[in-house]
């Protein structure tokens, strides 16, 4: 199959779902053309059957914002006529979805069918879509995209709750690459940053108000009490800021590294003991199953998709969103035994193999497959 994939080149879950699954599928022998403004950060190395095409938006005084929207339909009308593509797939709705309707109507006037599949990933839903800027615009594109996918079920739900959505909504859960996302031997890692053998509590995030970072400092203030403990926040984002300055008036503050925006990060979640996602929502928490992977067991709030990821008692534990202090006690119930933390490991491990994208991959590759026959879910 030639595939069209569209998506956001950032750090955030959509665009790093979107490029692992276009390069799994490069695998496979399928052609995946990568469309966006500018090369994602999830293919950094040359891969074969895969093809990234830069969109550039033209700079008019005449516009006080780039009309990107219209350049990127433009260059989706160019490759899917050059290549021949049989399908695309948009990752998260805005401004995708619509872009994908407008360029499947332009083909259509040549006599080309071009369908598209819309996969949900969060905030374009629970966020940004239900603005009333966006509503109308979003609620269309998903109605008439010729499929839908959600990564949760919680999310499908909420997209039929907040929407007037009539489609079918298929849910195909975030994936994870175990060839790449495994406990790895990083001793050098661990002795340079904990050199007492300290145990190693891990958050990864884009430091947005969403993700309750300064959750993460009042739990590990809590924890560094009862245990000897380093505290590593990987990411960036508009809360930085703030919470380096949460630190600096902590007393735990010599015992917190900020690493900033890490590629590999696969590495530091390799010497984890523990990872803490406070989040006042998450769609999946894509970064809760990465952890997992490398045998990381989570502490995490009880929003959102990630009951469905994180097994209470199991492959960790869920608290009410801001209840820092259960999210400790539960920390703490983790680390003070090591024959115990051993279990969470593996118990966390174990389920995050369900996960394995040589899992998921098929149910994307049946849905390519019943939308290019017009047997549309």
């Amino acid at each position: 199959m030639k595939i069209g994939i569209l998506c956001y080149p950032t750090f955030g879950g959509s665009g790093v779902v979107a490029t692992e699954l276009g390069k799994a599928l490069a695998e496979k022998g399928h052609k995946i053309h990568f469309i966006t403004y500018s090369q994602p950060v999830r293919l950094e190395h040359f891969t074969e059957n895969v093809f990234f095409h830069e969109v550039s938006v033209a700079d008019y005084p005449l516009f006080e914002f780039a009309p990107y929207e219209t350049a990127l339909t433009s260059k989706l009308v160019d490759v899917a006529r050059f290549e021949g593509l049989d399908l695309v797939h948009v990752h998260y709705a805005i401004p995708h979805a619509s872009v994908a309707y407008m360029a499947k109507q332009i083909m259509a006037a040549q006599g080309i069918s071009l369908p598209f599949i819309t996969t949900l990933h969060g905030t374009d839903i629970t966020l940004v879509g239900k603005n009333a800027s966006y509503n109308p615009v979003v609620t269309f594109a998903i109605n008439q995209s010729d499929a839908v996918t959600s990564v949760s079920r919680d999310l499908m739900e909420d997209t039929y709750q907040n929407f007037q959505v009539d489609k079918k909504i298929d849910v195909i859960p975030n994936f994870i690459d175990l060839r790449r996302f495994n406990k790895q031997r990083k001793d050098h890692f661990r002795r340079a940053v904990a050199p007492g053998n300290e145990k190693l509590i891990v958050h990864a995030s884009n430091f947005r108000p969403v993700k309750r970072v300064s959750d993460v400092i009042q739990v590990f203030n809590r924890v560094v009490q009862k245990i000897p403990s380093k505290l590593l926040l990987i990411g960036d984002g508009p809360d930085r800021g703030k919470i380096e300055k949460e630190c600096r008036e902590s007393a735990a503050c010599e015992h917190i590294r900020f690493l900033g925006k890490l590629e590999a990060v696969e590495e530091i979640l390799s010497i984890g003991d523990l990872f803490i996602l406070p989040s006042e929502t998450e769609s999946f928490g894509l970064a809760a199953l990465e952890a997992m992977a490398c045998q990381v067991p989570v502490i995490s709030t009880n929003t959102g998709g990630i009951p469905e990821l994180n097994v209470q008692g199991v492959t960790g534990f869920m608290s009410n969103v801001g209840d820092v202090d259960d999210m400790a006690k539960n920390a703490i119930y983790v680390l003070e035994n090591d024959e115990r933390l051993l279990k969470f490991k593996h118990q966390a491990l174990e389920h995050a193999k369900s996960f394995d994208i040589k899992n998921i991959l098929p149910q994307y590759e049946a849905l390519y497959e019943r939308v290019i026959d017009g047997q549309f879910a």
